[in-house]
């Protein structure tokens, strides 16, 4: 069976994304493309890359675009899904790239976004622990799921196995996160320009103010096992996260560290993070004392971890490195969707990088 797919905000660079790995995907068809400022145009004009592709034009995003489709992705700002998802109720499978359905707590989502707060849907991150198993089994037959924030999961696949196994205290995680400033979409901000971030790093949402903070602990709650929806839930879950943009167009590279628990060894600690990801495609622990590079992974669905013990620290360190755009958005979509209708997890998904 092939599944007709209809992906808004195609003209970005989340849409963009999705667009690629579906283009080559054997069970997907992309009928329609939407846009808002840019509808009307050629698909080709504004993501040149997607030669297959050129056929299509970019029409209004509107429910009766989108409707009749059996995928519909939505790769739009934050804020702007859940009006869309509101009048699609009748649509078979909706994945929304953007954080309106991620958030389980509307506190949260009132002190980071603000807005309309949005139903939670089931969260794309196959690989991240949930109580005694993972998200994977929560995702199959789905037919809402919400793509992860791309600096979120990563940070979360990091230290989730640390926490479920009590072998970290995740009352004081330290994130510092060098990323790519596409992860920022393709809106012109002065901030984002060439000449502002070529030569330099540049910190942003700095002392807790980022919106993947929330995201974060709502996943190690539920590694944890716990349910993040609660009032309270958050308590014991602590992190000083900091993004820093550098000049590379793609890519998060995350520097993620927490204390040790007393009395725990180091063969218990290698062996929760080994054990979390042994047989996963996608998620790859590398062996002690090799790190990853952003350039490993950039056009992979790959999550490359490095795990460091520092005992004079007592802290474990985690860097994690991915492609914000296809591991961190449309390829953690595109694999959910997978799970979700029932077919071969890693279909259409590559673990092989491009570099240099």
């Amino acid at each position: 069976m092939t599944y007709s797919v209809a992906v808004s905000g195609a003209s970005g660079y989340a849409g963009g994304e999705v667009l690629r790995l579906l283009a080559d995907h054997p069970d997907f068809e992309i009928t329609t493309v939407t846009a808002h400022s840019n509808a009307g145009q050629p698909l080709i004009a504004h993501q040149p890359h997607l030669r297959s592709l050129a056929h299509l034009t970019l029409r209004d995003t509107t429910p009766e675009t989108l409707a009749g489709h059996d995928v519909v992705v939505l790769a739009l700002p934050h804020g702007q899904s859940g009006q869309y998802t509101d009048a699609l109720g009748d649509a078979a499978l909706i994945v929304d790239c953007g954080a309106d359905h991620r958030l389980e707590s509307e506190t949260d989502w009132n002190a980071f976004y603000g807005g309309g707060y949005h139903e939670p849907w089931t969260y794309g991150v196959p690989e991240l622990i949930v109580g005694g198993g993972k998200q994977r089994e929560r995702l199959v037959g789905a037919s809402r799921i919400a793509a992860p924030g791309c600096n979120a999961s990563t940070v979360s696949l990091s230290l989730a196995p640390g926490v479920a196994a009590g072998v970290i205290d995740p009352a004081d995680i330290v994130s510092v996160l060098a990323v790519g400033p596409s992860g920022a979409g393709k809106s012109l901000k002065t901030n984002l320009l060439a000449s502002e971030i070529l030569g330099t790093a540049n910190p942003y949402a700095v002392g807790g103010t980022h919106r993947h903070i929330p995201e974060i602990r709502q996943a190690l709650v539920a590694a944890r096992g716990g349910d993040a929806g609660t009032t309270g839930a958050h308590q014991g879950i602590r992190i000083a996260f900091t993004p820093v943009l550098v000049p590379m167009a793609r890519g998060i590279l995350a520097t993620t560290s927490a204390p040790i628990v007393d009395g725990v060894t180091d063969a218990q600690i290698r062996d929760a993070w080994e054990s979390a990801y042994a047989h996963e495609p996608f998620v790859h622990l590398l062996p002690a004392g090799e790190f990853p590079r952003t350039a490993d992974v950039i056009g992979a669905n790959t999550a490359l971890l490095g795990l460091a013990i520092d005992r004079a620290a007592n802290r474990v360190t985690v860097i994690a490195a991915v492609d914000n755009l296809t591991k961190g958005t449309a390829g953690a979509a595109v694999q959910s969707m997978n799970i979700a209708l029932g077919l071969p997890e890693t279909r259409g998904l590559s673990v092989n990088g491009v570099a240099p």
